[in-house]
């Protein structure tokens, strides 16, 4: 839960700095340091990490009381919490997401939409345009990220299978009006088109991703020469090898193991993935291509036994995780992203500085916005959190100023 006893806000235009907490760096863990903000107009940045021995005697200091003190956490695939999703073009539904999310300690994401008519896609959008055009409330929108219509029947998984297209029906050609907006699509590598598909997207600075696909290794290398560079969801809804007589054709999985130009997402609810299958995928991807996701659903948050939807469909939250009612697959996680990092370092026995990593700098490569987040380093932004033992968040501050 969140610490109710805290110190007032300081002054938004002065710096301060956080004291008395173990700072997470990308590769290590520093005691007796301390993580100096300033603020320029509204924006606030990290100014310095420094021995809190050399603090000007005259800076505020704010006792965090040994807590962590890590990067704003980045989930680049969540689709709702609470009851919602961003498959609702809705104030309140996108409020409810936002806010529980930076209760987390969850500072920017990506509002995943999955697979519907193109016309509610293109709504969607036209929403989260219009959304991250101004201030709000709870975690940053970094933008939108398609679980898209172009995916294999045989793989869609949760998806509506009555929204799904092909890449040659012109539909591509609306979505790039929102290129603006759109920075992760997902497709299958095998269909028709999708080479093509991949080149449109690169063209207009959005990021393919393979999932929910069939595809033999030969597609995905074909799709990577047309620009393909990301994975989704590691194991789910995804080929695997398989025999043509004697020979055996790797799928998208062995392909995302073991490639190193592709990074590759893993949700780690520790239900989604059995503890020997995230240990295979940090040993082959390791701590700079894995990226931990919640993919979480409008579920995540609610008791056990409740029942969820996007769109058209309907899930229910059952042993921790959302499911299909039939049981044929998982309906996203119920679990959001702060509540993985346990998983990552008590069940799959990661280091906390990579785990943290994954959860924070690698999303922010995968958007090409490491510059400016995912770490504890002077002159980015600062988006930090800072969490209890048990990793509940006990604060969360974006651009220099307190959300929770």
């Amino acid at each position: 839960m969140i610490d109710s006893h805290r110190e007032p806000n300081p002054n938004p235009q002065a710096s301060f700095a956080l004291v008395n907490g173990q700072v997470i760096l990308p590769d290590q863990i520093a005691a007796g340091m301390a993580v100096i903000i300033e603020h320029s107009n509204t924006d606030g940045t990290i100014a310095a990490i420094m021995d809190e021995d050399r603090l000007p005697p005259e800076i505020t200091r704010i006792d965090v009381g040994q807590r962590w003190i890590t990067p704003g956490l980045i989930d680049i695939h969540t689709h709702g919490a609470l009851g919602h999703t961003f498959n609702e073009p809705d104030g309140q539904a996108f409020n409810t997401i936002l806010q529980e999310n930076a209760r987390r300690g969850v500072t920017g994401l990506l509002a995943t939409v999955g697979a519907a008519p193109m016309d509610d896609l293109l709504q969607l959008f036209e929403f989260i345009r219009q959304w991250m055009s101004s201030a709000h409330p709870g975690s940053q929108v970094l933008g939108a990220h398609l679980e898209s219509p172009y995916i294999s029947p045989a793989q869609c998984g949760a998806l509506d299978p009555h929204s799904l297209r092909s890449p040659l029906d012109g539909s591509p050609a609306r979505l790039m009006e929102y290129a603006d907006v759109l920075r992760i699509l997902v497709m299958a590598p095998e269909l028709p088109g999708a080479p093509e598909l991949v080149a449109q997207l690169v063209e207009h600075g959005i990021i393919p991703a393979a999932g929910h696909s069939m595809a033999k290794e030969d597609d995905i290398l074909t799709a990577m020469q047309s620009g393909l560079r990301h994975v989704t969801h590691l194991f789910s809804a995804m080929s695997t090898t398989v025999r043509e007589g004697p020979w055996r054709k790797p799928g998208l999985l062995e392909t995302a193991l073991v490639h190193p130009d592709l990074s590759v997402e893993m949700i780690a609810d520790n239900r989604h993935l059995p503890p020997t299958l995230m240990k295979l995928a940090y040993q082959c991807i390791g701590p700079d291509r894995l990226c931990v996701i919640s993919d979480a659903l409008s579920g995540a948050g609610l008791p056990e036994g409740s029942r969820f939807r996007m769109g058209d469909m309907e899930y229910e939250v059952v042993d921790g995780v959302g499911m299909m009612f039939d049981r044929t697959a998982f309906a996203g996680s119920a679990t959001l992203l702060n509540q993985m990092i346990p998983v990552l370092t008590g069940v799959v026995r990661i280091p906390l500085p990579e785990a943290i990593r994954m959860v924070s700098l690698n999303p922010a490569r995968v958007l090409n916005l490491d510059g400016r987040k995912g770490s504890l380093e002077a002159g980015k932004d600062a988006d930090i959190a800072i969490f209890n033992p048990d990793f509940s968040a006990w604060r969360t501050m974006i651009a220099g100023q307190w959300v929770i």
